[in-house]
Order: C-alpha cells, then structure tokens, then sequence
C-alpha cells in the first residue's frame, strides 16, 4: 500500500503536466552533467572553442541584423508571461475549486522554465569558466604586483584621462556628451586592431545593442549584459555617456567568449586602446583609473591622493556625475540584484564575486608598465 502511494505521489506529477516533467527532467539532467563535467578542462574547452563559439557567432551575425535588442523581447515577454501566468493563478486559487493542483502546476511550470533557462546559460555560457583560461590562450602575463608598479600605471590612466577628455564632445556644464549613436556604430569595428595583436578576439564585425528600457538596467546596477541564447552585447543607454564606450567594449569582450568579468574589463581597455577612437580611450582610461585608484587607495592613500589632484576638472566632473548617477539607484531592488548577480558568479566558481571586475587590476599593470615608463601619457 504505501508503496503504491509513492509511486502515485511520483507519477501523478508526469500524468498532470507530462511537458513540465520532461523539461524539468531534461534540464535538471543537463545542469548536474554539466557540473559533474566542468572539471575536465579540455572537454569544457572544447565545447566553448568548437560548439558554443561557432554557435554564438552565427547567432551575432543573424540577430545583428536586427535593429533592436532580440534579447530584450524576449526578456520582456517571459517576464510578461510570468505575471499573467501568476496573476491567472491567483484568480483561480480564489475562485476555483482543486486549489492544491492548480498550485502544483504553478510551481512546476516556473520551476521547469526556470531550471531550462539555467540549464541554458550553462551549456551556452557556463562552459567558457571552466576551459583553459583565456589569458593563458592569449599569452598575457599575469603575476602579483608591487605597489609601486600600481601607483605607476594608475598615473598613467590617469594621465591619458585628462589628456582625452579635452577630445570628447562636451555640454553647456562641462560633462561628457559622447554621441551614443555613433559609439555604438563604431562598435561593429572596434576589436580590428585588438584581432590582429590578440588572434584569440576574433569575432563577429556587429554592433552592441542599446537596451531600450535602460533604466530598469540601472535600477538592477547593470551598465550591460551579454546574452548567450542570442549572443548580442546589450548595453545601458541612459547610464552616465563617459562610461558608455567602455561598456560597449566590455560586453563585446564577452561576445567573443571572454567569459570572466576582470578579463572583459582589461580587455576594454586593450581593444579601446589600440583603436584609438577618442570616445573609446577616454572612457576605458577612466575605467582602467577607477580601477586602478580604487586598488591605490586600498594600498596607500597618500599615494592615492596625489594621483587623484592630478585629475583634471573635466575628468573630475564626470567622475562625480557617475557618482552621483548610481546613488540615486541604491535602493533594496538594487541590492537584491546584486546579491543575486553574485550567487550566480559563485556558482561558476567566480569566487571574488562581483569584486572580480576590480580584478583587471594586475592585468593593466603587468600589460603598461613597460609603456608608463617609456611612453607617459601626460
């Protein structure tokens, strides 16, 4: 008898929603292969290098042709889906008999869309973590650094900060006007030079793509995403215009399987860089000095200190506008997203969380030192 109860408590789920139950199954099977797997790094590059590119790839090309941001569509149509979902399930709790099941089918639907969608992001995104490291691929040194080394690079971003933001357009108060449109344009083209220095980047010519509602972004602290299941580099548009470029150039790191965070950021900066587009150097040197200060100023202050009153008022001005900007949205939604955001990264074993984008530190240095000594920037 009580067996018999087991096996209806188990099977009465597939006989009620037989599609949930395989999608729930197939996905749950995926995500616990893919765990058991990802220490095989030859396996994982593999799959990143000879399946996953080649489809993300193929993917850029086709959604580039696409005026608007696929990724947001279908975005915004899950999430509409899912209040309506919710709200019919509401209605029926209220007014309908057979309450227990209509819950059951509730939990089971989002459940199973949601361990999908993971499921996803695991074989289209999650394998690049656990491949050969990128960097290594790409023959940059990484090493630890002395703090004399960091205070040289730091004066040197910030030296190129102050000697691009007299190059960038402006407004009537002074702050940083870049022309989004034409960032964005620009952006089919950017990786060119980085390509032929670093073979490894090689990717699609498209364009990163605005993110029409970019206030619900900011409200999330988000300044872009990538989004493996139509590989577009989506980026916030109403976020402060001197950190626009650098954004664009950071999520089309990632389009070109750059997966972990402080690699994309270093790479912004080296992609912008080498281009030499004055919108690009500015705000990926502002980046790379943000970084670079924030790190200073963890090691000496005093250090800090002087190479912060060598700023400019152009890039003082635009610092505290980015400042001000994200206040604004520190608010509980914010810090909810946040702390998702880094349970995601710890589940790919991303371990500095979402201190990792301040991890690009050692890769700046250890690239321009050499080039802060014989080439300073001021």
């Amino acid at each position: 008898m009580m067996k018999n109860r087991i096996q209806n408590w188990i099977l009465a789920p597939f006989a009620a929603c037989p599609g949930r139950m395989i999608l729930l199954c197939v996905s749950g099977f995926l995500v616990i292969l893919q765990r058991a797997l990802r220490g095989n790094r030859a396996l994982m590059r593999m799959l990143s290098l000879r399946v996953v590119q080649p489809v993300h790839r193929f993917l850029a090309v086709q959604t580039g042709k696409l005026p608007f941001s696929l990724a947001e569509v279908l975005i915004l149509l899950a999430g509409t889906a899912l209040l309506m979902f919710t709200a019919s399930t509401l209605w029926k709790l209220v007014f309908r008999p057979e309450r227990l099941k209509t819950l059951g089918r509730y939990l089971l639907t989002v459940a199973s869309a949601g361990l999908a969608v993971y499921a996803g992001f695991c074989l289209l995104w999650g394998v690049f973590y656990y491949g050969d490291d990128f960097m290594e691929r790409a023959g940059f040194e990484t090493r630890e650094i002395t703090v004399s080394e960091l205070e040289e690079v730091t004066v040197y971003f910030a030296g190129l900060a102050n000697r691009y933001s007299s190059e960038v357009p402006r407004d009537s108060g002074g702050v940083c006007a870049t022309d989004r449109k034409a960032v964005l344009e620009k952006s089919r083209t950017l990786y060119r030079a980085a390509e032929k220095a670093c073979p490894e980047l090689k990717g699609p010519a498209v364009a990163a793509k605005p993110f029409f509602f970019s206030k619900l972004l900011s409200l999330t602290d988000f300044t872009g995403f990538f989004f493996p299941f139509t590989a577009e580099a989506n980026v916030n548009t109403d976020a402060p215009a001197s950190e626009f470029a650098a954004t664009v150039a950071h999520e089309l790191a990632h389009q070109r399987g750059v997966a972990r965070e402080q690699e994309a950021n270093f790479f912004a900066v080296y992609a912008s860089l080498l281009d030499g587009d004055p919108d690009y150097c500015y705000s990926a040197s502002l980046m790379a000095y943000t970084y670079l200060g924030n790190a200073l100023y963890s090691a000496s202050p005093s250090a800090w200190e002087a190479v912060f009153q060598s700023l400019n008022e152009d890039v003082l001005r635009d610092l505290e506008v980015t400042r001000s900007y994200w206040k604004q949205y520190e608010t509980p939604v914010q810090t909810v997203s946040n702390t998702v955001y880094e349970g995601f990264l710890y589940s790919y074993d991303q371990t500095l969380g979402l201190k990792s984008y301040g991890a690009c530190v050692d890769l700046l240095v250890c690239q321009y030192l050499a080039q802060s000594r014989t080439q300073p920037a001021g």
